[in-house]
């Protein structure tokens, strides 16, 4: 999460008109707006190489939503904005500006956020019950970690490093291949972000 704005309280009506004609995205928590970083080139590209796979083996109902498209991880409570979201639900595809139903969220971690995506964020995303699949994605090094839902309670976990491995999302059918997220990516070292 960003810095805070300001130590004013919002509500959830006040952050949704603010977030209309803002030129920054703001993510919202019990009440708090934290003005969101800026990404590296890397971060960007692997955003958009996972969404693209996703695009290309998602089923015709679904939708993915790269970035600029808020979560409605609590209602009225908070609304982040992860990296890519996957939804094929029906509510979700007519809304303006939010998705509330997603089946895979994927973050892509940086210095300034990997605690937070693998602690906070985890535990929030797991609750929702849409959700079947959260991917962590490191730009810093070929590493993809994968938490699948098994059931309300169980959840499996996986990590990804090899080039040639396949990463299969069985309740979506999608298939991702480690080597076309990491497509056209030249690791530096870690860096915080702007």
């Amino acid at each position: 999460m960003g810095e805070s704005a300001e130590k004013k309280r919002y509500t959830v009506e006040e952050y949704f008109a603010l977030e209309e004609t803002s030129d920054i995205r703001h993510e919202y928590f019990d009440g708090e707006i934290f003005a969101m970083a800026g990404t590296t080139l890397n971060h960007n590209r692997i955003a958009q190489n996972v969404g693209f796979s996703l695009r290309k083996s998602k089923k015709s109902h679904c939708d993915i939503f790269i970035e600029n498209v808020k979560l409605e991880a609590i209602k009225d409570f908070y609304y982040p904005y992860p990296d890519v979201m996957l939804t094929c639900n029906p509510f979700d595809l007519r809304q303006k500006n939010k998705i509330a139903h997603p089946s895979l969220i994927v973050e892509v971690l940086s210095t300034s956020t990997e605690k937070y995506d693998k602690t906070v964020k985890l535990k929030k995303y797991k609750a929702i019950a849409s959700v079947q699949y959260y991917m962590l994605v490191s730009q810093y090094e070929m590493s993809v970690e994968l938490y699948s839902r098994v059931n309300n309670a169980l959840w499996n976990y996986e990590e990804f490093t090899e080039p040639n491995a396949m990463i299969s999302l069985d309740k979506l059918e999608i298939n991702l291949s480690l080597s076309d997220i990491y497509e056209n990516i030249v690791f530096e070292k870690e860096e915080e972000e702007a």
